[in-house]
């Protein structure tokens, strides 16, 4: 594993012709990583390329931050520095993996590479293949719930607090789905969480209350079976977060 201070250098002569050759953009400090032009998802700071780890002969997802947006964001570069290496430090066969990280001095980027999911995200797989049975459900179910099991097992518990099927991620061809965008995760402090964050619709009454544990998550993938079942979002008649706000507090 590259650390996150490593810097990029792609330098001259037979690195050109080394990305010209592969018709790569750019590749990363080991050589092993390159990646294409070719964007798989795009948000405000963050753009997923496809790339290929030359070792293994695999696709994977090149994710990269420029760190002159997350900066203007606020904290955004925490967020993104937080998911790195805590991914990191996960191995799961239901939490995305992550393979290298590093940053990039000269162009001021943030880059991890991680699996490539070729399906998209859950949301997206869900919206394509809207005639689904309930045992597939099921067995996305059990998928999820065995990646939030894991989170929780550690000592102190991770709580992932923004799981949807938005940050679940799919391999169609193999009916596998793995939790992901883990930049809002973060250890269970003794007395509970006191900052409230996560998506309106999938957040549990206590989370808006600021005072939470990893029994929180557990609500949110009860929203995100509620999300596969019906296609849509939860609470999608409400027009705003107050609106949303009022019908949890007062289920």
């Amino acid at each position: 594993m590259m650390g996150a201070l490593q810097q990029q250098s792609n330098g001259h002569g037979h690195g050109v012709l080394l990305l010209a050759e592969a018709g790569y953009a750019e590749v990363d400090p080991t050589g092993r990583y390159g990646r294409f032009n070719e964007i798989l998802g795009k948000g405000s700071s963050k753009i997923v390329y496809r790339g290929f780890d030359e070792w293994r002969g695999v696709e994977v997802a090149w994710n990269q931050v420029r760190l002159r947006d997350v900066v203007r964001g606020g904290g955004e570069l925490e967020r993104f520095y937080g998911e790195v290496h805590l991914l990191a430090a996960l191995r799961h066969r239901g939490i995305v993996r992550l393979h290298a990280y590093w940053v990039d001095a000269p162009r001021r980027a943030l880059n991890f590479v991680t699996e490539l999911f070729v399906s998209g995200t859950l949301r997206q797989y869900r919206e394509r293949h809207r005639r689904v049975s309930a045992a597939a459900v099921r067995r996305w179910c059990a998928q999820i719930l065995d990646g939030l099991a894991y989170l929780h097992a550690h000592s102190p518990p991770i709580i992932h607090r923004d799981l949807k099927c938005d940050n679940i991620f799919v391999n169609g061809n193999q009916g596998e789905v793995k939790i992901g965008d883990l930049g809002l995760a973060a250890f269970r402090r003794g007395g509970g969480h006191a900052r409230c964050v996560g998506t309106p619709e999938f957040m549990a009454p206590e989370v808006y209350d600021e005072s939470y544990d990893e029994l929180a998550d557990v609500y949110s993938f009860g929203m995100c079976v509620l999300e596969m079942v019906t296609l849509d979002y939860p609470y999608s008649e409400c027009s705003n977060p107050i609106q949303i706000y009022k019908r949890v507090i007062s289920v």
